[in-house]
């Protein structure tokens, strides 16, 4: 990866040792913005994490729509991170969440709303409160209350769903109690080696002059926002387009993919975060801007680039994100001034009259009801293909023959999708739709940055398109706008009418039709003049809730019972005697479900070590060293696989894996045990 000759990355975030980690990493004679004291402190900030991590086993997980791939264990817990600023001088609040998740669902977002209702009345509300997704594509899925994204989830899964929401809030209440006086710093530049263009046919097919902005067929445009309190660093958000897609459709583990290993390798080795004892932990977010044809495996083969590693590959795509995030905080001098504000109003998707002003012929134009065309079924080829019914950009008689025999689409909807196939009618089933169509906009202001959500995948030239227009009616650089994907709702892809013409993957799963980015790029331009002209925005529309029409067809844990003469927590396979740095430690313990208890803000698991006479934990299962992994062996009995990978530079001396479980009886009961390897040693190497 390209560094900086002038700046290497530095650990700026450890108290005790600040003074000699900057004289170590830094040039003699370098000043540090990011640590300097802030001439005026405009805002009141807060930042705060909390654990979202749902159902470790058994549960389908969100993004493939990979119908064996389930959960089977966890290798990094996931998290949510936000940010609050509050206007010293108006009282305005905006607040930020990232979710280790790989989406933020309407249901998800309503149910945060209401939560935020009850605590703080109308301070945090609809329109103040942003939460997006990183989109891993390796956490439970079930947290929607629509059915296209329950149904290879077997439905909706309340657990994990709490589980989400619980998180969340809780993380903007520890922002909530932590909003102190502060400042915010931004700093931009270009990360080339962390994506690459998995539709470049589709994007040649903008105008030249637009395609001019991503020379590399990329957009490379990473955005770092420092949050400091009276000077002092104590939270980053860092905002850049790739899919997180490392980890294939074969992975059974629970993983934030490249993005939370980004969010880890700052907060755990960079700021020395201690996730379940640190009380005011640096908070490190890694958002997505539009990713939409962004992939991570440069080879374009799912699992590839720049090894045929998953694991390192997600390191390694994480690690470049992370480097260049914090040479871009350590090198910020730009201090946001200027007003906190907000925009948002809902938007029926389905039905938008789109102006001439917006499309690519000058002509009017509408979008449609929603509607998954036969592309959809080919998946995407570099990130995660489908079965093998459908390739991408090819037309596929048989399989809209098909769709037209079992769904019954009308003549009207598939000549207002125009070129594609449609399979599904998505927004005419019945009694609901079986995607959102009424679909929450906004316009979040922080100083000069702009921040404009998109409920789904935008490709990076729906985003410029976007981004370009706000600019304009804003009246600032388009540097200034930045459009987040994955926020506040799902509705799969956004792709400009070009792109949508070949039918790639991500044209067919444009679920409003052609226009569906020009009308997008209409709605959120009416938020940005009246932003612009210091006016409300009418809000007309209310989404609907579903919450109360749910259905889960997976099966619950009806009992656990060990193997015959054994006892819950007892070890089946023990370690060895000894292990040096870059040895994997492994150790089987007889286990329960780890749905009876989903440990969040806890653990399945501890490394510990022998300090004088007391044990110490050195890691748990939200490691990246770690792996837990549950097996059913036979029945009702099942197994923790629990292994550590002894990192480079671990003290020697005596260790020990403990598990932590829970085992449910015939009559419903749940009873926690724990079990404890045999004292391994460490060498020295």
């Amino acid at each position: 990866m390209r560094r900086s000759t002038r700046l290497a990355c530095i650990n700026r975030f450890a108290l005790t040792t600040a003074l000699a980690t900057l004289t170590a990493f830094a040039p003699t004679g370098t000043v540090f913005a990011a640590t300097s004291t802030p001439a005026s402190q405009p805002y009141l900030l807060g930042v705060g994490m909390s654990d979202i991590t749902g159902e470790a086993a058994e549960v389908g997980m969100m993004g493939y729509a990979e119908l064996t791939q389930k959960t089977s264990g966890i290798h990094q817990r996931l998290r949510a991170r936000a940010f609050i600023v509050q206007d010293a001088t108006t009282q305005k609040n905006a607040v930020i969440v990232i979710t280790d998740t790989g989406l933020v669902t309407q249901a998800i977002h309503q149910a945060v709303l209401k939560r935020l209702a009850t605590r703080y009345g109308a301070l945090y509300n609809e329109q103040n409160v942003l939460i997006s997704a990183t989109h891993t594509h390796a956490g439970p899925g079930g947290y929607s209350h629509y059915a296209l994204y329950n149904i290879t989830i077997l439905g909706f899964q309340a657990k994990t769903f709490n589980a989400i929401v619980d998180g969340i809030v809780e993380a903007i209440d520890k922002a909530h109690l932590s909003k102190a006086p502060g400042d915010i710093l931004l700093n931009q530049g270009e990360l080339t080696t962390a994506s690459r263009n998995r539709s470049a046919t589709a994007f040649r097919l903008n105008p030249a002059s637009d395609r001019a902005a991503f020379p590399l067929e990329i957009d490379p445009l990473m955005s770092v926002l420092t949050f400091r309190q009276s000077g002092k660093p104590v939270g980053a958000l860092s905002l850049f387009p790739t899919h997180g897609t490392s980890m294939t459709n074969s992975n059974t583990l629970i993983s934030g993919d490249n993005k939370g290993y980004a969010a880890y390798h700052w907060e755990h080795d960079q700021a020395g975060v201690r996730y379940r004892s640190d009380k005011a932990p640096f908070v490190a977010a890694f958002g997505q801007t539009n990713p939409g044809d962004m992939s991570p495996n440069l080879n374009l083969k799912p699992g590839s680039g720049p090894t045929d590693d998953e694991f390192e590959n997600t390191r390694l795509i994480g690690q470049r994100q992370a480097d260049k995030a914090l040479q871009l905080s350590a090198q910020s001098s730009t201090t946001l001034q200027g007003a906190v504000d907000y925009r948002m109003r809902y938007v029926n998707m389905s039905q938008v009259a789109v102006s001439g002003a917006y499309t690519p012929d000058g002509q009017p134009h509408s979008t449609c009801p929603a509607a998954l065309g036969t592309s959809f079924a080919a998946g995407s080829e570099e990130d995660g293909p489908g079965p093998g019914i459908a390739k991408e950009g090819q037309s596929n008689p048989f399989l809209a023959a098909v769709g037209g025999l079992v769904f019954w689409p009308s003549e009207t909807l598939k000549q207002c999708h125009g070129a594609k196939e449609v399979v599904i009618p998505v927004g005419d089933m019945k009694p609901y739709p079986w995607a959102p169509e009424v679909l929450p906009l906004q316009l979040v202001r922080l100083g000069s940055l702009y921040l404009a959500t998109l409920p789904g995948e935008p490709t990076i030239m729906s985003g410029y398109r976007i981004r370009r227009q706000l600019a304009r009616t804003l009246g600032v650089d388009i540097k200034q706008v930045l459009v987040l994907g994955y926020t506040n709702a799902y509705t799969e892809y956004i792709t400009t009418p070009e792109e949508y013409s070949l039918q790639d993957y991500e044209g067919g799963s444009t679920l409003f039709g052609p226009y569906t980015q020009p009308a997008y790029q209409q709605e959120l331009n009416k938020l940005a003049y009246d932003m612009a002209t210091n006016q409300p925005s009418i809000n007309a529309l209310q989404a609907r809730d579903l919450s109360n029409n749910q259905l889960n067809f997976q099966t619950g844990v009806v009992m656990d019972l060990p193997a015959f003469g054994k006892r819950f927590g007892q070890v089946l396979k023990d370690v060895a005697a000894s292990y040096a740095p870059g040895d994997t430690v492994s150790v089987r313990f007889q286990t329960g479900h780890p749905k009876n208890n989903l440990h969040r803000n806890g653990s399945f698991l501890e490394v510990q070590r022998l300090v004088g006479s007391s044990w110490q934990a050195v890691a748990d299962d939200g490691d990246w060293a770690t792996r837990y992994r549950w097996v059913r062996t036979f029945g009702a009995e099942s197994a923790a696989d629990i292994s550590w990978a002894i990192p480079a530079g671990t003290p020697p001396g005596s260790y020990r894996i403990v598990h932590y479980g829970d085992a449910k009886n015939l009559i419903g009961n749940i009873t926690p045990f724990t079990g404890t390897s045999s004292v391994f040693q460490v060498r020295a190497n």
